[in-house]
């Protein structure tokens, strides 16, 4: 279906969408939220694609939420707004997502990359969630996405601070995976998608289900969850087929049964 807002392109076994509003570097409004949820949605019932990239442009994954939006908001009536439905439908998708950032990832931006995955950033990516000069603060998962993966001090300095940081240092800090230069940055996103859309496709949904579950559970409970979706898998045809390829020194041929 067509989209005002972002754009979809399939290259199966991946599927690339990007955030198409440059004129304000991105910015997240909730018609380009809605938008994303259900092209993601689409996306991840279609049994051809394994892993999706989530792209803005050179200059600007996304600077932040749309604060037109919420200039005259009141409290009620961003309650009201049910603002954060679409961010719950991202949260949900099962297909592994690949953020390829470059140029600025802030405030909801950031938001929206953490929420993927994996991140791969250009060398010109600052990351950061500056609500805090606005007199707010993060609202779509900045201070429990961020201090998960960067440490409490960390996150304290940036969003109290509102400062941003470099790519090398997102990735020192262990929110990247691997930095690029510009021109190169989303080849290796998508490289790293096809890489995951070569496996099992049951056996990375439930990898990705049960590494999630790492912030939402004990890690009694945790490890509950990995062996019960470990044994799950040994009823998939995709099970038989990966060990008897391995045996057989082959490549495995995956059917997602």
């Amino acid at each position: 279906m067509p989209y005002e807002n972002i754009l979809v392109e399939r290259d199966d076994p991946i599927a690339i969408v990007t955030l198409n509003r440059p004129e304000v570097l991105n910015a997240l409004d909730q018609a380009t939220l809605e938008e994303l949820a259900d092209a993601l949605e689409e996306l991840d019932r279609d049994e051809a694609v394994g892993c999706i990239v989530l792209a803005g442009n050179a200059r600007a994954f996304g600077a932040g939420a749309d604060v037109g939006e919420m200039v005259d908001a009141s409290a009620v009536e961003m309650l009201k707004g049910y603002r954060f439905v679409q961010w719950e439908r991202i949260r949900r998708i099962s297909v592994p997502i690949v953020a390829a950032v470059s140029g600025y990832c802030v405030g909801g931006g950031n938001e929206l990359a953490m929420a993927c995955d994996v991140i791969v950033a250009s060398e010109t990516a600052r990351f950061g969630q500056p609500e805090i000069n606005l007199g707010i603060i993060p609202g779509a998962g900045g201070t429990q996405r961020l201090t998960r993966a960067i440490g409490k001090y960390k996150s304290m300095e940036l969003i109290l601070s509102g400062r941003t940081m470099d790519a090398w240092e997102a990735y020192r800090r262990g929110l990247v995976v691997k930095v690029a230069p510009v021109e190169v940055y989303l080849d290796e996103a998508k490289h790293l998608a096809r890489e995951i859309a070569s496996k099992a496709p049951l056996a990375v949904r439930l990898a990705k289900e049960a590494i999630l579950k790492t912030f939402d559970t004990t890690l009694e409970q945790g490890l509950d969850y990995e062996r019960k979706a470990f044994y799950l898998l040994f009823a998939s045809q995709d099970k038989t087929e990966g060990i008897k390829a391995f045996l057989e020194k082959r490549p495995a041929e995956w059917t997602g049964r």
